[in-house]
């Protein structure tokens, strides 16, 4: 299982952020939703990897967050609310937030098996590395990309030529992006056995 523990950075000096993000972040393939487990953090649940790495993903767009990726076994049945969930997973959660606190990709991995959570936590810096660099321009195209468009309906959609679509799309390191998720993924699920 997958516990993600999520803190926002900088709260003393920022608003909460919390609620917006219980709001946003809905996801069918969490066991467990995202919930206020203490101040401004929150906590979810998971089996899936790529529902891992596409909250990642997201959580990395909105730049204001320390996340926390535990693998691991948790105690079931799973309590009602995820914050009063526990086991190994929730435990390396933990202790993922906190070096997250001080990471360059603002994540970090940690797992009952720590070589593979540690490959897993190399896989999603290099592209939280990747996604972090992105210019606002470069987050639009992406985004437009992600649903599935075609460059020619993304430069319709943002106004630009297609050629600008292309370029916008591999500043902002869209194939590396792809490759990225394809590896994190795998790397999760291998470190989930």
């Amino acid at each position: 299982m997958f516990v993600l523990t999520v803190d926002q950075r900088g709260s003393r000096r920022d608003v909460d952020r919390v609620a917006g993000l219980l709001t946003d972040l809905h996801d069918p393939r969490l066991a467990r939703p995202f919930d206020r487990t203490a101040g401004d953090e929150v906590q979810a649940v998971t089996d899936d990897p790529g529902a891992v790495v596409d909250l990642v993903l997201e959580l990395l767009r909105r730049e204001r967050w320390s996340i926390g990726i535990g693998i691991g076994p948790v105690e079931t049945p799973l309590p009602a609310q995820t914050r009063a969930g526990r086991g190994p997973a929730f435990e390396h959660a933990r202790q993922a937030v906190e070096r997250a606190k001080n990471a360059i990709g603002q994540l970090a991995v940690d797992g009952s098996d720590a070589p593979a959570a540690a490959d897993a936590d190399a896989a999603l810096t290099l592209l939280a590395t990747v996604v972090l660099r992105r210019s606002p321009q470069g987050h639009e195209a992406v985004s437009l990309a992600r649903t599935g468009l075609t460059q020619a309906r993304i430069a319709a959609e943002l106004g630009i030529s297609k050629q600008a679509v292309s370029q916008r799309l591999s500043a902002a390191g869209w194939q590396a992006e792809l490759a990225g998720c394809t590896l994190a993924r795998r790397l999760l699920e291998r470190a989930d056995r």
